[in-house]
């Protein structure tokens, strides 16, 4: 993929930098990570979900993190003792892993729960009252317009003018 520079938009803007890094990020190889799979979903107006297959972790195992529009879920598997078992093919992954997910402007988390091995995240995005469009009421202008009086040295150039 080919790199975009962003840099002529960054004279024009204010405010945009987070969106122009987070676009630039698209083609790093980091971005393709694919393990734990997971959903994002849109439950309501305002409300998401992000689901993730976390199966063999508990919650003693993972760990939510939001901080600064950033939302970070790492999975650490503790050590299991093997002494008595000899494996004969491990199939189940148990690596550690970090994902993250970017969110838009006050979106916060609700909850999180751990159910038959998916991680179930509730979003809500709460735009507070001061960022919320609000209709400006248009009053009508008095019947009687105003009128400016000129000074004597304009209403003579104005009589002057008339004639």
């Amino acid at each position: 993929m080919r790199h975009v520079d962003f840099s002529p938009l960054y004279r024009s803007t204010v405010g945009f930098d987070r969106l122009f890094t987070m676009l630039d990020s698209l083609g790093q190889p980091d971005q393709a990570q694919t393990y734990p799979p997971y959903n994002i979903e849109r439950t309501g107006e305002t409300t998401y979900r992000i689901t993730m297959a976390v199966a063999g972790f508990d919650e003693t195992e993972l760990s939510i993190e939001a901080r600064e529009h950033t939302l970070t879920v790492k999975g650490e598997k503790s050590e299991e003792k093997t002494a008595e078992n000899q494996f004969l093919y491990r199939g189940i992954a148990k690596r550690a892993f970090e994902r993250r997910f970017q969110l838009a402007d006050h979106v916060e988390i609700h909850s999180a729960s751990l159910k038959h091995g998916l991680l179930h995240i509730d979003l809500k995005r709460e735009i507070p009252e001061a960022a919320k469009p609000r209709r400006i009421e248009i009053v009508a202008a008095p019947s009687q317009a105003r009128q400016i009086e000129a000074t004597q040295v304009e209403q003579a150039q104005i009589d002057a003018s008339a004639n």
